[in-house]
């Protein structure tokens, strides 16, 4: 995991946005901020894990990942933080009520399929009904007009 988090900072054109114009990174540089953030989000993830151990979790929230920034003295990141995790939660509950959406939408077609289904089988039935009642009737004739 360690690598992959490090990978993507560093594949991200973000990096090269905040570098002025005429700026060129070289390889030993990018090795250095590659180690720096991978650093970083090791200690970040231990200062987490202790706010989740003293409450007695296992799993890191939001609000450890927070509480450790606090503690690593980053309080100037919290707030962009919180909007992005902010915007996260947003994008995900768009995301969820789109599926339950869709789910929803499914089973109602589902439901009509069916239930067209029964009414032609109810319509064909009727059918066989309609078709056994005339034979009969047919029958009935016959053997009037034999007497």
């Amino acid at each position: 995991m360690r690598t992959n988090v490090v990978k993507e900072i560093m594949n991200t054109e973000r990096i090269y946005i905040l570098l002025p114009d005429g700026v060129n990174v070289s390889k030993e540089a990018r090795r250095a901020i590659s180690q720096a953030a991978s650093v970083f989000v090791l200690y970040a993830t231990s200062c987490a894990n202790n706010f989740a151990m003293k409450a007695k979790r296992k799993t890191l929230n939001a609000t450890d990942v927070m509480s450790a920034m606090e503690e690593m003295e980053f309080e100037r990141f919290l707030q962009p933080l919180r909007e992005s995790l902010e915007a996260y939660k947003k994008g995900q509950k768009g995301k969820k009520e789109a599926s339950e959406q869709k789910r929803k939408d499914a089973k109602e077609k589902k439901n009509d399929v069916e239930e067209n289904d029964k009414s032609r089988e109810e319509e064909e039935e009727e059918e066989e009904r309609m078709e056994e009642d005339q034979e009969a009737e047919n029958e009935v004739e016959e053997e009037e007009v034999e007497n």
